[in-house]
């Protein structure tokens, strides 16, 4: 069974309150349907940095978000994932700010994930930021996970209406 590492972007998502932003809804949408119909087959984990985020912002929200997460597995920081986290800022590509950004995806590499699943388009699911983490991980000796969004893992799911 593949492993997908979910980002707190996606729980966020998952648990608020419909918007009326279309773009919102829309991304709301897709991340309940993929939960429902998806992540049923994959081992999906989290990590002790996506709780830290996860207890921020509104009670109600933070209490959603919490029990959402306490059914995955939670990945812990180990020393290989703030090497890597470390490596990943130094290239430059994340603006300082982003070291939460490089967390999740150092622990997704460390713990090799196979997916890191974001609403993060900004910095991490954004192909010209990667291209430049891929040639860093690789030179550690690391393979990033395929970093994606709800829609791109969905796979051959028709949508419902």
């Amino acid at each position: 069974m593949e492993t997908v590492y979910i980002e707190t972007s996606v729980v966020s998502f998952l648990v608020s309150s419909l918007s009326s932003l279309v773009e919102t809804a829309w991304r709301q949408k897709l991340t309940r349907d993929w939960w429902r119909m998806r992540q049923p087959l994959f081992h999906c984990v989290t990590s002790d940095a996506v709780l830290e985020e996860a207890r921020e912002g509104d009670a109600t929200q933070s209490r959603l978000r919490m029990e959402v997460l306490a059914g995955l597995t939670t990945l812990r920081l180990n020393a290989a994932a703030e090497t890597l986290a470390e490596a990943l800022m130094a290239t430059g590509a994340l603006p300082v700010g982003a070291e939460m950004d490089a967390l999740h995806l150092a622990l997704a590499t460390a713990y090799r994930a196979d997916y890191l699943l974001t609403w993060n388009c900004k910095h991490l699911a954004n192909a010209v930021i990667l291209r430049q983490l891929h040639r860093q991980a690789e030179k550690a000796g690391w393979r990033l996970p395929e970093v994606c969004t709800p829609q791109q893992l969905m796979g051959e799911i028709e949508y419902e209406d």
